[in-house]
């Protein structure tokens, strides 16, 4: 019975019903001493959103070239958070990577898997006022249909076959074949949904989202302001009043800005002073698990990289483990030349690890008729604060097998929209934040049709033969048969792709100890999903 009394008295101070004073005098008479009365009463107020102040965010990456159009995002952390500031999706990944509804009160798939019906939430209103419409979602996911589509998830959404309403809040997607990850799909940060007139238009450059902040401010590259939206539909979320966001792409003045308080977070902290900043007092660093991977490409399409034998000299040249530990410090896990994590499920976990073989890359060298050739790498710190680093330790371990590599270093601003993915530029640093699932990670780099194939792979046997089997994998509703298609994916763009994929890096973080989250926070975008502004809040 006491045990019952002292969880209704931390439920009834949870809530608000008693006071601080109350709860500690009720703890009192339930026989806890005076020191354990106030730690259970800490604890609680740690583990209670308070609502109000201003989130100050300083963010690694950023452009001239950022838009409040959601489709035309690059998928820099700030656009993304950007984006989920003011907007909201149809689905949204959990911390936990599951997929639940969010702009959508359930959803449900026909057994064949072909058929998707989303039931909208009532009472949603755009930040202008507007009700949210099935005619929303339907002009909101159409603009990433088609083969004129300018969006980079449009191959994602290839299989869908129609799109209509049924009635005021039910929304139904056909597509050609069974999908069970669909729902995930419609989570991706390009596809917020926005406010469409009844000519169907979509408002695409205000930013008059459903999300748990509205624009105040919005210079590019520079600096965002937004206010909480008082109508916000989950009223257990966005708990600051307002949100900052500013670009800080030099690690020193990130750094600088979080130890100073100019800003309250940071992503992207350098693994090389994490152990020093998180000394500093008011600072603690916040270190997840994810499935972001450092890569280096390379371009079938442009020569000398169309030669299989080369790419293969290239990724036996590569010393992982010394990549992880002296750019990464250790905080991650060596890659495998493909894109899918030790932590997500399908991972081919029977794949042998590529290793550092001098001996067979002067093999493959020699076959490629390559010994002795001079390669271009450029490196970013658009990718990877260490990205210049990075690229001359593969300068040196290349020497070893007859290659040499000229580093170029190019900055950050324009990378992503004037260097990377470019043909022409054969072989350059990047980085990918993992995707939820095998086929939306896949499908977005490595399918033939997509325009985020940044290696250009296809036009191969083996990429033939990627793309058939990613199709048929979407499909196949028995997951033993889906995990061996999944694992012979992997294996494909491990011996035959144009990606050196090597190191899964754990994603750093930088707060100030003011700054309170939940237990489990997300690992599939960094800032916990890039929802920090949502599911964050000040003790």
């Amino acid at each position: 019975m006491k045990t019952k009394y002292i969880k209704d008295q931390q439920r009834k101070f949870t809530s608000g019903s008693i006071d601080r004073r109350q709860f500690i005098a009720a703890m009192i008479a339930a026989g806890v001493t005076m020191p354990s009365a106030i730690s259970m009463s800490d604890a609680v107020l740690a583990a209670t959103p308070k609502k109000g102040g201003r989130l100050r965010q300083g963010f690694s990456a950023g452009s001239t070239t950022e838009s409040l159009d959601a489709l035309k995002s690059t998928g820099a952390v700030v656009e993304i958070c950007n984006n989920w500031c003011w907007g909201s999706n149809l689905t949204e990944v959990q911390p936990d990577g599951s997929v639940a509804p969010e702009l959508a009160e359930s959803m449900e798939s026909s057994d064949d898997g072909k058929t998707w019906v989303f039931n909208l939430r009532p009472g949603v209103e755009f930040h202008n006022g507007k009700s949210l419409t099935p005619e929303d979602v339907i002009h909101s996911v159409n603009r990433h249909r088609g083969d004129d589509s300018e969006s980079a998830s449009k191959s994602l959404f290839k299989p869908v076959v129609d799109m209509r309403k049924d009635g005021d809040r039910q929304v139904v997607i056909e597509l050609e074949s069974a999908n069970a990850d669909f729902p995930f799909v419609l989570a991706d940060y390009r596809l917020v949904i926005m406010a469409s007139d009844a000519s169907g238009k979509v408002d695409v450059s205000s930013g008059n989202g459903t999300g748990p902040y509205s624009v105040a401010s919005f210079d590019p590259g520079t600096r965002a302001l937004f206010k909480r939206n008082p109508n916000y539909f989950k009223a257990d979320r966005a708990h600051f009043d307002e949100v900052e966001t500013l670009v800080l792409v030099d690690p020193a003045a990130r750094q600088s800005a979080l130890t100073t308080g100019q800003v309250d977070v940071v992503d992207n902290v350098q693994p090389k002073t994490a152990r020093l900043l998180s000394k500093v007092p008011g600072v603690s660093i916040l270190e997840v698990t994810g499935t972001q991977h450092r890569t280096m490409i390379m371009r079938l399409d442009t020569p000398p990289f169309d030669n299989f034998d080369l790419r293969m000299a290239l990724k036996l040249a590569v010393k992982r483990q010394e990549l992880v530990d002296k750019i990464e410090g250790g905080h991650g896990v060596i890659g495998n030349d493909h894109n899918i994590s030790p932590a997500q499920q399908y991972y081919n976990s029977e794949l042998p690890q590529r290793e550092y073989d001098p001996d067979k890359a002067k093999f493959h060298l020699e076959k490629a008729g390559m010994v002795g050739a001079e390669l271009e790498l450029i490196a970013s710190p658009a990718a990877l604060d260490g990205a210049a680093d990075a690229a001359v330790l593969l300068k040196a371990s290349a020497e070893a097998i007859g290659l040499n590599i000229n580093v170029k270093q190019v900055p950050s601003d324009g990378f992503w929209s004037d260097v990377w993915n470019k043909t022409g530029n054969g072989f350059t640093t990047s980085y990918w934040g993992g995707r939820p699932t095998n086929d939306w990670m896949f499908t977005t780099c490595c399918v033939a049709e997509s325009s985020w194939n940044d290696t250009a792979w296809k036009n191969t046997e083996a990429a033939d033969r990627f793309n058939q089997l990613i199709v048929a994998a979407r499909s196949e509703l028995d997951t033993a048969k889906r995990r061996d298609m999944y694992w012979e994916c992997q294996r494909l763009v491990h011996e035959d792709g144009g990606e050196i994929v090597w190191g899964f890096t754990n994603y750093l973080h930088g707060l100030r100890d003011n700054v309170k989250h939940p237990e489990k926070v997300a690992g599939n975008w960094t800032l916990d999903g890039c929802k920090s502004a949502e599911r964050w809040w000040f003790a």
